[in-house]
């Protein structure tokens, strides 16, 4: 099938790993050029070595939480390609707490999984909507809360924010989804969450009801869809890529 996304231009922000690199990846052999964000030079230039030709890898060598990094970001961009097409909103990260947690990490994950991410669309949106085609995929995370994790509330944020953003820009060929990963192979789950194969796959034998635990492309691809212009008509959506793991039904 071809997704008609050839030459079409994708910034992916935490791209230097994990769900980020399987993105650019994905994004790349479907013929995007590609912008990509993070604050690791070397993994950045590693990942744009395997990267074709076609892709044209810039990169972008930033930390989205900073001030005004999102106009930064979008100057850099827009003065590289001349347009953007594609957001892909990855960077962030579980902030789980053994009690309350203080203001100072409830601040910072809010301002790490939603604010940032909020700032680097509204930057995009216009040049979007003037072009007529826009993609905002947002890779959010769990909303089912096990305990107190700071990340969550910013997820939920995220939903709702994305949510209202779609009903604004419809009109206007952009569409914004946002993908909660489930427990998905990567830094994250691989160095904190479930560090040895045995954790993992009790976890899997526990949890998931498709018996394993994915990998990054099994969020890649849908992603990839999701930016395309054939998912034209999937907008302001919470898909979950979990391997059934979620309990609710809605």
């Amino acid at each position: 099938m071809d997704l008609g996304l050839a030459g079409k231009v994708a910034l992916v922000t935490g791209a230097s790993a994990g769900l980020g690199r399987a993105i650019a990846t994905e994004l790349a052999a479907e013929g995007c050029r590609l912008a990509l964000l993070a604050r690791r030079r070397p993994l950045l230039e590693e990942l744009a070595a395997t990267l074709p030709a076609s892709a044209e890898p810039f990169l972008v060598l930033e930390d989205i939480t900073q001030n005004g990094a999102a106009g930064r970001i979008h100057d850099a961009v827009i003065g590289h390609f001349g347009r953007l097409d594609i957001l892909v909103n990855n960077a962030g990260g579980s902030r789980p707490q053994p009690d309350l947690g203080t203001d100072a990490i409830w601040g910072e994950a809010m301002l790490l999984n939603f604010e940032s991410g909020r700032r680097i669309a509204h930057a995009f949106v216009p040049g979007m909507q003037a072009q007529k085609f826009g993609r905002i995929v947002n890779v959010t995370g769990q909303d089912e809360p096990l305990g107190i994790n700071a990340a969550n509330a910013p997820n939920g944020a995220v939903h709702i924010w994305a949510k209202a953003l779609s009903r604004v820009v419809g009109k206007d060929g952009v569409t914004v989804n946002s993908i909660p990963p489930g427990r998905i192979r990567s830094e994250q789950i691989d160095g904190r969450i479930l560090p040895t194969e045995e954790a993992r796959q009790d976890w899997a034998r526990r949890e998931v009801p498709v018996g394993y635990i994915g990998d990054a492309r099994d969020l890649a691809v849908l992603v990839t869809f999701l930016a395309s212009p054939l998912a034209r008509y999937i907008t302001g959506q919470v898909i979950h890529v979990d391997g059934g793991t979620r309990r609710f039904s809605h």
